[in-house]
């Protein structure tokens, strides 16, 4: 939940991006990371609102609102607010697969139904979860998951988009034999055919894959 009065004491803050004269000179990411400590004052911003529809992916008529992963955005907007960076780590991961891609491309249908952006600026959520991967990937949180025992069931993965590689990666875990086919000659299918690397760099899928 943040901090109660966090959403007073303190202005949402984006982390800086590079001036487009610069921008323009490439196509890498344009989006730098907060400080460690603004990062936790964007935390704080997470007030204890009762009903987190941030987390309540629901359909509205023939709109969306939060997060369609449900994931536990108030539990690790608290915690970076605390400094706990690895259970941050721990809860973003109960819901999610690959929160290193949708940090950057996901349109944040979490913060457009955030409760403080009823009268000011949603919590930068989007930012908070990238800011989560990032620094559990530096700080080695980020391992291969091998299972312990072999179910000695095969399975087919058809296609290495967002989708394919992430029931290729629970059913792994779940000790099943997986194999995934692309017809590409790279693995990441949508992600890295269809998604420009100024918004999702290829070195990002990269590193995923190598851990799976």
């Amino acid at each position: 939940m943040g901090k109660p009065t966090g959403f007073l004491e303190y202005e949402r803050k984006d982390g800086p991006v590079t001036a487009p004269k610069e921008r323009i000179k490439n196509f890498d990411e344009f989006h730098d990371p907060l400080s460690k400590e603004d990062q936790q004052k964007q935390g704080a911003r997470c007030m204890d609102c009762g009903v987190p529809f941030c987390q309540a992916g629901m359909q509205i008529g023939s709109a969306f609102s939060g997060c369609p992963l449900n994931n536990l955005i108030p539990e690790w907007n608290d915690l970076i607010y605390k400094g706990n960076w690895e259970q941050a780590y721990n809860r973003l991961m109960k819901t999610h697969c690959f929160p290193e891609f949708t940090s950057r491309v996901c349109p944040a249908l979490c913060e457009a139904a955030c409760t403080c952006n009823l009268n000011g600026d949603p919590v930068s959520t989007k930012e908070n979860e990238r800011a989560i991967i990032e620094r559990a990937y530096e700080t080695g949180l980020v391992k291969a998951q091998p299972p312990k025992v072999r179910t000695g069931k095969k399975v087919a993965v058809i296609g290495s988009g967002p989708s394919g590689l992430a029931v290729a990666m629970q059913l792994n875990r779940r000790g099943h034999e997986v194999t995934v086919f692309e017809r590409n000659d790279r693995i990441g299918g949508l992600l890295r055919y269809g998604i420009p690397n100024m918004k999702l760099e290829k070195s990002v899928i990269d590193r995923r894959v190598r851990l799976m």
